[in-house]
């Protein structure tokens, strides 16, 4: 029997985590599960149902759902919540206290049933900090549950706390709909023709934004139409250079030769022609045709060749063509005919005797 794979998130914009759903066939999207993670025992919601199931992860099988929560699970996990802000505050200040001075305490985290509490930690740089003291602290501050430091990213400390984008929308993408982050580089800012002014191209985690790579593939799919810039191009109003192009309206400024006023001018990807095609194909039908001597050619060339060259020498092209026989004059004609007349006369006197 194949297992029913079921999506379970467990923030509101988290990431999607797979389990297998044969314990609770029957449960739908929106409710609450309990789950075996990794990180011990979890309360999430389901997110999705996949119809196929998809190949096993590579760690082993798929991990199963428990049951489905309980409303005591889910009123004991409120009140657990509710204790987070006051731990992280007390972590904060034993940091402060061990002078930990490039960690930043970002949230404390307790699970449905308080059995795990997780403070998040960031960094100012990436060398390795030792926080064995403060985690013996805390875990002596926190009997109860099991204590854990873990180290997030700038783009996850964005998230967590939210707040208005540089943008200018309300609140920012991460943490309103993604809930992955994509590789972003460089590149795909210079393909979109972006500044690449600090201040515009990063976001208030002091990363590049995450709203680089939305269009990217469209402005590269859109480039791949268009002539590159410095390209010699042919237009309607004459030859010139591309100085730009915008991709998405699919117009090119060209800097015409003839424009005295040095200014480009805008046109559609439809009237521009590349300049060196152009120019390729002009050159291959000046070119002379190299079939000539096999005399498999049918191109023409060679009788265009021979043309050209009578009208330079104007001398016209010699065909070989059957010439007519010389007319003869009508004296000669009877000079001819007189001998055949006195041999027919004298043929008539030497008749032998005894014939009429």
């Amino acid at each position: 029997m194949q297992p029913q794979i079921i999506g379970v998130r467990f923030s509101k914009i988290g990431k999607i985590y797979h389990f297998d759903g044969s314990a609770v066939a029957d449960v739908q999207v929106g409710e609450h599960v309990i789950v075996d993670t990794s990180r011990g025992k979890n309360l999430g919601e389901v997110a999705i149902r996949l119809k196929e199931t998809p190949p096993p992860p590579e760690d082993g099988g798929w991990r199963r759902i428990d049951r489905r929560a309980t409303p005591r699970d889910l009123v004991l996990r409120q009140s657990w919540q509710s204790k987070q802000t006051a731990a992280m505050i007390e972590c904060r200040a034993r940091a402060s206290e061990l002078e930990l001075h490039g960690v930043k305490i970002v949230a404390a985290e307790y699970n449905y049933d308080g059995t795990r509490l997780v403070f998040l930690f960031s960094t100012e740089t990436e060398d390795k900090v030792d926080l064995k003291s403060l985690k013996r602290d805390m875990q002596k501050m926190f009997s109860q549950p099991q204590v854990e430091l873990r180290q997030i990213g700038p783009r996850d400390v964005a998230k967590l706390l939210g707040g208005m984008g540089a943008c200018g929308l309300e609140t920012r993408c991460c943490s309103k709909f993604l809930t992955d982050f994509s590789p972003i580089s460089i590149k795909m800012a210079k393909e979109q023709g972006i500044s690449l002014t600090p201040n515009e191209i990063t976001g208030m985690c002091g990363r590049l934004r995450c709203c680089l790579v939305y269009e990217y593939e469209q402005y590269v799919a859109a480039r791949k139409e268009l002539p590159k810039r410095n390209k010699r191009v042919v237009t309607p109003r004459g030859e010139g250079k591309v100085t730009d192009v915008m991709p998405m309206s699919a117009t090119i400024l060209v800097l015409l030769d003839n424009d005295e006023r040095h200014y480009p001018v805008p046109f559609n990807r439809d009237e521009i022609q590349p300049w060196d095609e152009l120019e390729a194909l002009r050159r291959k039908s000046e070119a002379p045709c190299d079939r000539h001597e096999g005399g498999g050619c049918t191109c023409g060339k060679d009788r265009k060749e021979k043309s050209q060259k009578s009208v330079e020498t104007q001398e016209p092209i010699q065909e070989s063509k059957p010439q007519p026989r010389p007319q003869q004059k009508p004296q000669q004609q009877a000079e001819k005919k007189k001998p055949e007349r006195q041999e027919r006369r004298g043929d008539h006197r030497r008749r032998p005797p005894g014939r009429k």
